[in-house]
């Protein structure tokens, strides 16, 4: 039985260089059998995204042909060749391969904690006029969910190298308070990977 797409996206950011970790956080281990992007990819499919955009660099790909995994060969990939102009550009790419420009999540891949609740809470808020950002204890977490008229804002400037904070701060905002700390959690290092992960 398939479940009814929500109209809603995300666009997974998975192009970094990943150079404190030492290999790509994409792939690093959720639990024996799955990966970080895997298990993201995993909760969206869940929450019935209609379009899920994963957005790698190129040697994030090789690795995943090289080792024979599966799990885009349902979604959407993106390649950026243009690891310079960061995250926004990641967006930026993202957003342009939608096919339909409704409320999109924007997710990091080094947050892999993402949660149907969590989903649940910031699309159930959803507001054609303000970004939602999820608030733990005062403190904003991620993923966010921007509407259209962001969305359209991003893809339609010319340039490639803002900085998403500031260009989203031209929106407005609303505050959507959760009970999971996870929100807050970048895994950047090793040390914090084995610390998470008890390795």
């Amino acid at each position: 039985m398939n479940l009814q797409k929500k109209k809603c996206s995300v666009i997974i950011l998975a192009a970094g260089n990943s150079g404190r970790m030492g290999e790509a956080k994409s792939f690093l281990k959720w639990n024996e059998n799955t990966t970080f992007i895997q298990k993201i990819i995993n909760e969206y499919n869940q929450f019935a995204c209609k379009n899920i955009i994963a957005v790698i660099n190129s040697a994030g790909l090789n690795f995943y042909k090289n080792n024979s995994y599966n799990f885009f060969n349902d979604i959407t990939v993106v390649v950026n060749n243009h690891l310079e102009w960061e995250r926004f550009y990641s967006v930026k790419l993202g957003l342009e391969a939608l096919k339909e420009k409704q409320f999109c999540f924007i997710q990091n891949v080094d947050n892999p904690f993402v949660s149907q609740e969590l989903l649940q809470s910031l699309f159930a808020d959803k507001d054609p006029f303000s970004y939602n950002a999820p608030y733990y204890k005062d403190k904003g977490g991620h993923p966010i969910l921007i509407n259209n008229k962001i969305i359209n804002s991003i893809v339609n400037t010319s340039e490639n190298d803002l900085n998403l904070k500031n260009v989203l701060s031209a929106f407005n905002k609303k505050k959507i308070d959760v009970s999971d700390e996870t929100i807050l959690y970048n895994i950047n290092n090793m040390k914090e990977y084995n610390r998470l992960f008890k390795k």
